[in-house]
């Protein structure tokens, strides 16, 4: 992985001050590209053809094409046997290939690469620029165009377009987004005129103007009738081959375990597809530092489930255990590396476990996307048990809604189910100025994605926006940002597009069932149920999270807490927010009232943003 920086002017200066900004994400080298209309930058990450030859920006055989690229194009070998005759290699990296790719076919290269990529090609004989981002979203891509003076400017993270002397004021919007779902959906960023350059599509920038357009829409693979038996084939089959096509590498490899299935099984598809180097090879896992007995069960049942799994395979395994003392010491940043406010506990943990790996490791395998695909989230099924009360004889449901936990499951499909599965429930109206406050904005956002959705279940239809906006905006942003802090890449085998492709001609029925907790992601387990341990299939689903209530009450960091969330920290926030009601919640949840670690988190990471990025209202 790599950092991209460019504008579409000459400046060295500019150029290099963006590098600078982003060369966590590529400590192996740097380098630039200056020509009258463009300025391309580019910090490497090396991991295949570790060759200086192969360093960035690279220039095509013609001098006609130059690219900066961050990912990996898993299909490069097929590809360049493809383009062998028409192109001259010199290297042996996928960089090459793109550019190879885009000089035969132009913009619909795009649709023949399999990776996670984000890139820029300046042709200098079209004087145009050309960007593209991957089919799911995995690796970032921002941007920043004022048609008024011209000026248009992209990077892998904001903060190298921030180097640029333009406004950095926040957006309203954004702000209730955040709020709400404690990310920011894409196109915005919590940055007015910064946005997010949309997933599976490409752009031309040219006389002022960008185009983009969308080069794949994941469609249902189409499939024989098969039993269910024949389709956990399938699935197995298909996270063998997407583990097969990213283990290509030359560097080390390792696997983040989260004691999960999702992580296990991405392990055991690696011993599957190269028994002699699964064994030995490195995992990762994080556990948590607490006093009491029962919480350390609690918080670290997954630690433990990692450590019997890495056991199991005969791993090289580490561990990171983390105090409420280093979240303190990291959390801004961690809050830095973001670039944009994304609310979860585990930042931290994550920073921390990518530091860990980057000692043993360079590329990394996580388990993301298993329960977007495959229907592990509880929200999912809690939904589908919603549709099945609504058809209880209504006498038998008036006299059932007198039970308020069972009256909720009235809410009928639409955003009035989306908005109570997954919306912040705290009352914003006391914490908010009202001339901040908009309860309409993020409703419609996601009231339209709905709307746009043509699935036939409702249940579907919060697969696919958990998979375009939540998994996208929220975990994989939070994932790579709190990876490439270290430099560290991390893959997702399991959000390969045809591995999506095959996931959603899956019926809901082997996805997700009313019957137990336990039955989520049917499919996977029936996949790998006689390859996994079986203690895993015994393990109820908990979902990742962190003891971020328990560290709010702890001494040290509830002073951390109480000191951020005051009116003397960041000046610009003391009029957005009412810190004597936001302190009395944050008292409340630390006396052992009230729970309120969703909303108080969210506003301790906020004003860190607000404050380590002069954010101006």
């Amino acid at each position: 992985m790599c950092a991209i920086n460019g504008f579409n002017w000459r400046d060295p200066g500019l150029l290099l001050a963006m590098n600078k900004a982003t060369a966590h994400r590529g400590p192996d080298a740097s380098g630039v590209f200056l020509d009258d209309g463009v300025s391309l930058g580019h910090n490497r990450l090396s991991i295949i053809d570790l060759n200086s030859s192969a360093n960035q920006p690279m220039t095509g055989d013609d001098g006609r094409l130059t690219v900066v690229f961050n990912g990996e194009i898993y299909n490069f070998r097929e590809l360049k046997k493809e383009l062998e005759g028409d192109y001259h290699f010199r290297t042996r990296s996928d960089t090459e290939v793109i550019l190879a790719a885009y000089k035969k076919w132009g913009s619909l290269c795009v649709e023949k690469f399999n990776g996670i990529f984000a890139f820029a090609v300046w042709d200098r004989e079209k004087q145009e620029l050309f960007l593209a981002r991957d089919h799911v979203g995995v690796k970032p891509l921002y941007y920043y165009h004022n048609p008024q003076n011209g000026k248009f400017i992209f990077a892998s993270e904001i903060k190298a377009i921030l180097e640029h002397p333009i406004p950095r004021e926040f957006d309203s919007a954004a702000l209730n987004h955040y709020l709400k779902v404690l990310y920011v959906p894409a196109p915005l960023t919590m940055f007015k005129h910064v946005y997010k350059f949309p997933p599976a599509s490409f752009g031309i920038f040219k006389n002022n103007k960008l185009k983009t357009a969308p080069f794949w829409d994941a469609k249902p693979q189409a499939l024989p009738a098969v039993s269910k038996a024949e389709l956990a084939r399938l699935v197995r089959e298909r996270v063998y081959e997407s583990v097969k096509k990213q283990l290509v590498s030359d560097r080390p490899v390792g696997v983040y375990l989260s004691g999960g299935m999702d992580s296990s099984a991405v392990l055991h598809s690696i011993a599957h597809n190269s028994p002699s180097a699964s064994r030995g090879i490195n995992t990762f896992t994080v556990g948590f530092e607490l006093t009491d007995a029962e919480e350390r069960q609690k918080f670290n049942a997954d630690a433990e489930y990692a450590r019997k799994t890495a056991q199991y395979y005969g791993t090289n395994h580490h561990e990171v255990w983390v105090a409420s003392g280093q979240v303190i010491d990291n959390f801004e940043k961690a809050v830095w590396h973001m670039d944009e406010p994304i609310s979860h506990p585990t930042a931290v943990p994550m920073l921390l476990l990518a530091q860990l790996a980057k000692q043993h490791i360079a590329v990394v395998f996580g388990g993301d996307g298993g329960d977007e695909l495959f229907g592990g989230d509880e929200r999912f099924r809690l939904s589908r048990i919603a549709d099945a009360y609504q058809k209880l004889p209504f006498r038998l449901r008036i006299f059932l809604d007198r039970h308020p936990r069972l009256k909720k499951l009235n809410i009928p499909v639409g955003i009035e189910r989306y908005s109570l599965l997954w919306f912040n429930k705290s009352n914003l109206r006391e914490i908010i100025a009202p001339e901040f406050l908009d309860d309409t904005v993020t409703r419609n956002f996601f009231g339209s994605l709905i709307a746009e959705s043509s699935e036939e279940s409702f249940e579907k239809t919060l697969m696919l926006i958990e998979r375009k906006s939540w998994l996208v905006d929220y975990s994989l942003a939070l994932t790579d940002k709190m990876t490439m802090a270290s430099g560290l890449e991390e893959r997702v085998p399991l959000l390969d597009k045809d591995m999506i492709e095959l996931s959603l001609a899956i019926p809901v029925k082997y996805k997700l069932s009313l019957a137990s907790k336990l039955n989520k992601k049917i499919i996977l387990r029936e996949a790998f149920k006689n390859q996994l341990p079986e203690f895993l299939f015994k393990k109820p689903k908990s979902g990742w999270f962190s003891p971020g209530a328990k560290w709010l009450r702890h001494p040290e960091f509830s002073q951390f807490a109480r000191n951020i969330l005051s009116a003397g920290y960041c000046a610009e926030t003391n009029k957005i927010f009412n810190w004597p009601v936001v302190q009395k919640i944050l008292d409340g949840h630390i006396r052992g009232g009230a729970y309120n670690l969703i909303s108080i988190w969210a506003l301790l990471t906020f004003q860190v943003w607000a404050r380590r990025f002069n954010v101006k209202l």
